[in-house]
């Protein structure tokens, strides 16, 4: 894809400031597919399982993402693959976190599926993670206690 070269940049700058949670870019096969470390773990779409505690993990990945990517610098010409159009652009997001690309173990977690990365701001990305992450319609599966203390959560880990 031709957004792959810029999402590479962006998963080597992160592993050399030492962000872990996202895979590792390991170049291009045989076809020119780009290929990625593995992440090991599993997903889950429903987030109804995480606990306040692993809430709290994830908001405090995104902050890391969000620090780490804050020093990113492009490469001269970078092309993204941003769906929506972002309200500014601080720096590179996700654009897409949510469950469905949170690989999970009991004690780690990768954000996977970079290909809609691009420029965005920290609030955009969090909101949408708050869509996610957050139940912000009725769910008869988590009391309203939880759905306050998480959004809570969320709205407090980042800028």
């Amino acid at each position: 894809m031709p957004w792959s070269p810029s999402v590479d940049a962006l998963l080597a700058h992160f592993q050399a400031v030492g962000f872990k949670e996202a895979p590792r870019a390991l170049g291009y096969d045989e076809t020119g597919r780009q290929v990625l470390s593995f992440a090991e773990g599993f997903v889950d779409p429903d987030p109804s399982d995480l606990d306040v505690s692993r809430i709290t993990q994830v908001g405090r990945v995104i902050r890391r993402l969000h620090d780490a990517s804050s020093t990113f610098v492009p490469p001269l010409g970078a092309i993204w693959n941003v769906a929506i159009a972002p309200d500014r652009e601080d720096l590179i997001c996700h654009h897409d976190l949510a469950p469905w690309n949170l690989v999970r173990t009991p004690t780690e977690m990768t954000f996977i599926d970079w290909d809609n990365s691009g420029p965005g701001s920290r609030l955009w990305d969090l909101a949408y993670a708050a869509h996610g992450f957050v139940p912000l319609s009725p769910d008869a599966s988590i009391s309203d206690e939880v759905a306050g203390q998480r959004l809570t959560i969320a709205g407090n880990l980042d800028d």
